[in-house]
Parts: C-alpha cells; sequence; structure tokens
C-alpha cells in the first residue's frame, strides 16, 4: 500500500446545515490537511427534517473561497436540472476567481425528483436529462475556453447560445477541473472522457467500482486520451475510532448501524480495518477518496482520521 492517496471531505448539507457549519466544515478540512472541501448540491433532505433548510451550493462555496485560503471547493454534483449552463458557467467562474483558483465542477444528470416538485424545477425524463447535461458541458467549457475578444455560438436540442462574449473567464486555465460520476455503462464513461478531468464513483464496492473504471478507461481510449489521464475517485461513508465504543457512539449520532456501515464503506472501523479495507480500492486503481462525514458537528472525527489514517496513505 505505497500509492499516494488524495484525501477530500464531502458533506450533505440537505440534510441540515447552516452555512457556519459548513464552514466550519471546511477550516476544519483546510486545518488538518485534507485537500479539498466537497458538498452535494440538493435542495431537500432525503430523510429527516433537514433543518433548517436547503443551502445554495455556489452561494455557499463562493463565501467559503473568502474565508479559507488553500482547500480546493467544489461540488459532487451539481444537478444540470438546476441551472441554465450559461449562469452556471458564471457563477462557477466567479467562485473560481474569489478563491483564487481552487474550484471544481462536479456535474451529473440529476436524479432526486422529490426536491424538484419541492421547488418548481422541471424533471424530464432520464434520457432528455442525459442530453441535457451533454449539451451543458459543451457549452460550459466553450464559454470557458473561447479566447477573449471573441464570441460562442451554440446549436442543441435543449440549448441555443448566440453571440456570447463567452465572459468572465475563470482563473484556472483552461477551465476549472470538471468530475463525472455514476454507474452508467455507456454515456457516463464517454462524457468522462470528453469533459472530465476526474471520475467519481460513489458508495460502490470494489468489483462495481473496478467494472466502471474499465469503462472509463475504454472510453478514453475510444477518445484518444490516455488511460491514465483522468484521476480515478470514490466516495464512502467515515466512521472512523479508536474502539469499538467510538465507532458505536459515532455511528449512533448519524441514525445508522455500524455492521450496515461496515459491510458498504471501507472508511469504517479502526485505523488499522480502513488500512486495510482501502487496499482492495488501491489495488483496482482509485487515486483518491471522498469522506462522507455526514455528523458536521463531530470536527474531531475529521482530525482523528487525519491523524491516524492520512499519514499512511499520502
Amino acid at each position: 500500500m505505497n500509492s499516494p492517496l488524495d484525501f477530500r471531505v464531502f458533506v450533505e448539507p440537505q440534510q441540515g446545515a447552516t452555512y457556519s457549519d459548513q464552514l466550519a466544515v471546511a477550516r476544519a478540512a483546510e486545518a488538518a490537511g485534507y485537500s479539498a472541501f466537497f458538498r452535494s448540491d440538493h435542495y431537500t433532505a432525503m430523510s429527516g427534517d433537514g433543518l433548517p433548510g436547503p443551502t445554495d451550493s455556489w452561494v455557499t462555496l463562493g463565501a467559503i473561497a473568502r474565508e479559507t485560503a488553500s482547500i480546493r471547493l467544489g461540488t459532487l454534483v451539481t444537478s444540470a436540472t438546476f441551472r441554465y449552463p450559461g449562469p452556471l458557467a458564471i457563477a462557477v467562474a466567479q467562485v473560481d476567481e474569489m478563491s483564487r483558483g481552487r474550484v471544481e465542477l462536479g456535474l451529473g444528470a440529476g436524479w432526486f425528483e422529490a426536491e424538484h416538485k419541492a421547488y418548481a424545477i422541471p424533471f424530464p425524463p432520464l434520457g432528455e436529462r442525459f442530453d441535457r447535461l451533454t449539451e451543458q458541458l459543451s457549452i460550459i467549457t466553450g464559454l470557458w475556453t473561447t479566447p477573449s475578444g471573441e464570441t460562442f455560438d451554440f446549436s442543441g436540442t435543449h440549448y441555443t447560445v448566440a453571440d456570447s462574449p463567452a465572459l468572465p473567464k475563470p482563473v484556472q486555465s483552461p477551465h476549472p477541473p470538471i468530475i463525472i460520476g455514476g454507474g452508467g455503462a455507456k454515456r457516463t464513461p464517454a462524457l468522462a472522457a470528453a469533459y472530465a478531468s476526474e471520475f467519481n464513483i460513489p458508495f460502490a464496492p470494489v468489483d462495481v467500482a473496478k467494472t466502471q473504471y474499465e469503462r472509463v478507461a475504454t472510453a478514453l481510449t475510444d477518445a484518444g486520451r490516455a488511460a491514465d489521464s483522468l484521476t480515478y475517485s470514490a466516495a464512502f461513508v467515515v466512521c472512523a475510532g479508536r474502539d469499538e465504543q467510538e465507532i458505536a457512539r459515532r455511528a449512533a449520532a448519524i441514525g445508522r448501524e455500524v455492521d450496515e456501515m461496515r459491510s458498504n464503506s471501507p472508511l469504517v472501523g479502526t485505523p488499522t480495518e480502513i488500512l486495510d479495507k482501502l487496499g482492495p480500492y488501491l489495488e483496482i486503481g482509485v487515486q483518491r477518496v471522498y469522506l462522507q462525514l455526514l455528523d458536521m458537528s463531530d470536527l474531531d472525527h475529521l482530525d482523528f482520521f487525519a491523524a491516524e489514517v492520512l499519514p499512511q496513505l499520502v
């Protein structure tokens, strides 16, 4: 297990978190040495009451950008159904400037119908959502990479861009890293090969992740890219502790059973156990791991993992 791993912190604020809660996690993650703070982009809770209510992902990241110094910031993932591609390109470019070039854009097709109904957002069928995602990726990257002083045009089935000044430009060149993820067999790997600098598979067992990474590698080759030209990442819920009592306490705090989490996440258990369970993921090519921190008030959890696990893998 000599291959270095990049560790990032990932939160789900729609489950119940204020801006201040998220800022505290981002600052703790930065101080502890994690490379990035990412958040989901959702408007309703999947369980519980979600109080005090949702926070907008890009408003939040723009504010956090001004109150942190080095940690990278992004979404896992923004839904293409939530925003038009032009305004999204503007927002992300602005946060990139606000953070001095620390932003990454995870973009997906969207899946949670209830939140669309709750906030008057159209929710087309899956095929159309993927079509819209594809056009959005083309438009956003096109706007960002159009040379200054030139204009950008696009004619698609769902979006048309005419004579756009394609401003503002992001700080990062040619543009902020784009993350594509999911388990789709064909369109998802193809989109990753066309646009992504990172491919993420969330909450997947080793065999599923391996199969999907192989699909992406094939899609990269088909697109004329090297199979190692993007970063392969995974996301898992974290529940680490010094002993069984501490692990059980952290599981109870998020309403989960230890055995259930142990069966589906390598980041559950003692540091030694976690190191052992991450081994197979390293073998299939995982280069980056997102720690899904569900109890955002437990900042000691981040410090413990950073002190006991990170030094042996980074």
